[in-house]
């Protein structure tokens, strides 16, 4: 008798219920572990529109509406154009009280040393008014990438009660 004659047994319709209920569960736990794990590359949605995610955690407290940041930058159309940076200039000094909705409420998700990824909508940027030839095109979303290397609470009031700028 050659091996290719040898009979195999059927198996028996539970055991093959049993290794497919097996496979499904081992394929959602994966699911499950990868939806779970990949949290903090999602972020979050604000219930303005504003998506925020955190790259590196900061330390210390979340920057306040009066407080000074020092922040580098890079600012991106959708379309991945670089339309503003830091890059060779060095931080920059910022108010959040004073910068578009967006980005203020971004500033005030962000702590000293922390990097973000932020999604403005173009209703918390600049909308259908972007400045006087600047390279945003009027309702573009606005895209940035943020390091906070300084926060210096308070600065606001320090410079004499700077409130925000006219029109915001």
């Amino acid at each position: 008798m050659s091996a290719t004659q040898v009979p195999f047994r059927p198996i028996a319709r539970a055991t093959r219920v049993r290794a497919f209920a097996g496979l499904i569960l081992l394929v959602l736990a994966g699911i499950a572990l990868a939806w779970f794990g990949a949290g903090q590359l999602r972020g979050e949605t604000t219930a303005s529109g504003l998506q925020f995610r955190t790259v590196q955690a900061g330390k210390g407290a979340q920057v306040q509406a009066d407080d000074g940041v020092l922040i580098e930058y890079e600012a991106r159309l959708p379309d991945g154009t670089v339309f503003d940076s830091t890059e060779g200039k060095g931080p920059v000094p910022m108010i959040p009280g004073q910068v578009i909705p967006g980005f203020a409420e971004a500033l005030q998700k962000m702590q000293q040393g922390g990097r973000y990824k932020v999604h403005i909508p173009s209703a918390l940027a600049y909308g259908a008014s972007p400045p006087p030839g600047a390279p945003i095109p009027p309702n573009a979303d606005l895209d940035f990438d943020v390091h906070v290397v300084q926060v210096v609470p308070n600065a606001a009031a320090m410079m004499g009660g700077m409130g925000p700028p006219p029109g915001q």
